[in-house]
């Protein structure tokens, strides 16, 4: 069961289960049942044949209209390839900025895994934004009417579940010199994903491959939470070891070498809870080539080629 203030989603292996559960709840507390989940706080679930569909496109639709952008013309990615959002703020913001900001971040935690990095860069100016900001965030508007279409789509599978993860990091991207951490993780070779997440490191990475390090350890903690609750949900299933796939291959020598080295000692020893897990047999950390890391979008503008590219993954085909 998952409750939210009033609202509850329950599921079970069975109607004769679910029969049961209702009774129970309806014996304890006065409820109303609305019968197949269709709706929950703004998403729009469609259950068809071995697929459940997410979506929250009334919520972007009645979003753009709120702030007159519904006649808006269409832009094919969610910001331009070269940024220059500076914290130094040259001129005031001429929108609503921390509400529209607020907005995105609630559809980018649903359903748009595509919005992650532009809109965690957004946030990051939410005290003092300035005119550049809001071109950005007026992009992303026009982003979103062109692509009201696009939906988590999680189908049955034949091949089995395995939980997979991909990490990535942009090296010294941010103003500050702080790199950037990007993974999510799937349940299927064919998408789409159930966890994402991109954030800003909270120290300074001496080098590309410590940044990827932490952002592996980051990658790993998340992979371990999502084991423990896959198998609080089914316990019959065998959800270990999950694997996760780098891109460095510095930073996959960090975690099967446990020599310190000059250049790595420095390491925080919290990040070693990648060489850790790895002992217990908990995680595989694997090489996946750069071209095809699909954690690349989470630390980097998103390209026409990369959204094409990943799309069918991100989403589901």
């Amino acid at each position: 069961m998952l409750v939210w203030v009033d609202d509850i989603i329950v599921a079970a292996c069975n109607d004769y289960v679910m029969c049961e559960i209702k009774h129970l709840l309806k014996n304890r507390f006065k409820l109303r049942d609305l019968g197949q989940l269709t709706w929950f706080l703004g998403i729009q679930f469609i259950q068809e044949n071995g697929c459940i569909k997410m979506n929250q496109t009334q919520y972007l639709t009645r979003l753009l209209e709120k702030y007159n952008m519904a006649n808006c013309k269409p832009r094919p990615t969610p910001c331009e390839m070269k940024l220059n959002l500076s914290s130094d703020a040259t001129s005031e913001c001429s929108v609503n900025y921390r509400e529209i900001v607020e907005s995105f971040i609630y559809a980018m935690t649903c359903t748009r895994p595509d919005l992650c990095w532009i809109v965690t860069v957004l946030s990051q100016h939410l005290a003092n934004p300035s005119e550049e900001h809001s071109v950005a965030l007026k992009h992303v508007l026009r982003y979103l009417k062109g692509t009201m279409h696009f939906e988590l789509c999680f189908r049955k599978c034949d091949d089995g579940l395995h939980l997979t993860g991909f990490s990535d990091a942009s090296w010294a991207s941010s103003d500050d010199r702080k790199s950037v951490t990007g993974y999510c993780f799937c349940l299927n070779k064919n998408g789409s994903l159930l966890s994402w997440k991109s954030k800003k490191q909270p120290t300074v990475a001496l080098s590309s491959c410590e940044a990827e390090y932490m952002a592996l350890a980051a990658c790993v903690q998340e992979g371990l939470f999502l084991t423990h609750l896959l198998h609080d949900i089914d316990p019959c299933c065998q959800y270990e070891p999950f694997t996760v796939f780098e891109d460095n291959q510095g930073a996959i020598a960090l975690v099967e070498n446990p020599v310190h080295h000059q250049r790595s000692e420095h390491n925080y020893i919290r990040y070693h809870i990648i060489r850790d897990q790895c002992d217990r047999g908990n995680v595989n950390v694997e090489y996946k080539p750069s071209s095809d890391m699909v954690a690349d979008i989470l630390t980097k503008p998103l390209s026409r080629h990369m959204l094409s590219q990943f799309k069918d993954f991100l989403f589901g085909k």
